[in-house]
């Protein structure tokens, strides 16, 4: 018989880790004025209540035919959930029986919109979950989806209800052309996250946005990441490709090397700040 000396627990665990299963998400259905939003729900075990997020897949969708949740926001979910967050990622093109929405002309789905009716809606849905942390809920957001959280976070769209407002947001590359130019700010905490070299996300315009909210707004920081592309915190980015982009239609793509340093230093950003 062969014994396992104390040393080799740790790895023999770690293994176990690895090896295991990732969870499944539970899909839900939540209610819009006209029709039902379709959703992934990641949750931790227990009765909680938890501290949730809200998250805003791009324009290429949540999931595809062989997967409800795309392995990026899978994988962030993931993370979310180990730190003890439950996850609720909201298909605004699924819910409406669309595809992916990158380079199409006609634009159905609007960030400001349909996607703004969308968060609202998660959040009502949630605030009547018993699981839910009400005071802790907070929103993460990629291209389209981050274009549509800086909609939500301005003080024209606060919640009409009395329920607690959103705990912190979290915009990855958002299209920030026309939010500068409208003078935006923020009634929630607000980090803007975005590489330096993005070529579909302006980040001159994400630093204009930022710069003028200080004094007139809730605190918004922004973390521009020195030769990061746009997409930097997906897991095996392709090569970077040039594309072009409209507010509501954000193309998805990434740069290998300079990308992985970004997107381990922003695993780091957005947990400290979503705890704070």
């Amino acid at each position: 018989m062969r014994f396992v000396t104390p040393a080799l627990f740790p790895i023999l665990l770690m293994s176990a880790a690895q090896a295991a299963p990732a969870p499944a998400p539970q899909a839900v259905e939540i209610p819009l004025s006209s029709g039902v939003l379709h959703a992934q729900l990641f949750k931790p075990e227990g009765a909680g209540p938890f501290p949730t997020v809200i998250a805003l897949h791009g324009c290429g969708g949540l999931g595809s035919r062989a997967d409800s949740v795309q392995p990026r926001y899978r994988d962030w979910a993931e993370r979310l959930l180990k730190s003890g967050n439950a996850v609720l990622l909201p298909d605004s093109y699924g819910s409406r029986e669309l595809g992916p929405q990158c380079r199409v002309k006609e634009i159905h789905v609007k960030a400001r919109r349909e996607r703004v009716t969308d968060i609202a809606a998660s959040r009502a849905w949630l605030m009547k979950q018993a699981w839910v942390a009400r005071n802790r809920v907070s929103l993460i957001g990629w291209a389209n989806g981050a274009s549509a959280l800086l909609w939500a976070v301005r003080p024209q769209a606060v919640a009409r209800d009395a329920g607690p407002d959103f705990r912190a947001a979290v915009a990855f590359y958002p299209d920030c052309r026309i939010s500068a130019g409208l003078g935006w700010s923020t009634r929630v905490p607000t980090l803007v996250l975005i590489g330096a070299n993005d070529d579909v996300s302006s980040p001159p315009a994400c630093r204009q946005m930022v710069d003028g909210a200080h004094g007139r707004s809730a605190l918004a920081r922004i973390v521009v990441y020195p030769g990061a592309y746009h997409d930097f915190d997906r897991a095996n980015t392709p090569l970077h490709a040039v594309a072009s982009s409209t507010d509501a239609a954000v193309p998805e793509h990434g740069h290998l090397g300079t990308d992985s340093q970004a997107r381990t230093e922003s695993q780091k950003e957005v947990a400290e700040w979503l705890a704070r």
